[in-house]
């Protein structure tokens, strides 16, 4: 590396603490986030992909089988295949299969709503001629999804967490 290359990295280094950015799960499993998570019971979701959507939550959050949660995470899910891709013959030959959200995380201390928000995410399928792999295929991309959908739950959860924690 050159002096310059040094000096900006270092430059760098020193005005990174002043920007307000600071790690989301900052100090481990102590941290108030992870515990805030851990505080979060995930009620029941309708269908095989809120069974999917669930059992990613769970893997996600630390504490979903608490014993005194503090909230509980309300999911309604809205799964749809398209086809969009279509041949001279009317078939279909590309689908979009699409997984949205909303969930809503509810203090059981009241039932408040503290959040209430969607998240969602799509998948493109290619049909082929055998019917099999296209199902498979549909499949797949549900499982998927549902990791997609679980992940930007959690994260706007611990954002949330993460801002009721602030003094």
């Amino acid at each position: 590396m050159t002096r310059w290359a040094l000096f900006a990295a270092a430059a760098l280094a020193m005005l990174l603490p002043g920007c307000g950015l600071r790690p989301l799960y900052g100090g481990g499993g102590g941290s108030g986030v992870v515990q805030a998570l851990g505080d979060v019971s995930i009620g029941p979701i309708a269908g095989r992909d809120g069974w999917l959507v669930r059992s990613a939550l769970q893997d996600r959050l630390p504490g979903a089988a608490s014993a005194q949660p503090r909230y509980r995470l309300d999911v309604t899910l809205e799964d749809k295949i398209e086809g969009f891709g279509v041949r001279a013959d009317d078939a279909v030959t590309r689908e979009r299969r699409t997984l949205r959200a909303r969930y809503q995380l509810v203090e059981l201390d009241g039932g408040t709503v503290v959040l209430d928000a969607t998240a969602g995410s799509d998948a493109g399928i290619d049909v082929v001629r055998s019917e099999y792999a296209t199902i498979a295929a549909e499949n797949s991309a549900l499982e998927r999804l549902a990791g997609e959908v679980a992940d930007q739950i959690v994260a706007r959860v611990a954002l949330f967490a993460s801002r009721q924690a602030k003094p």
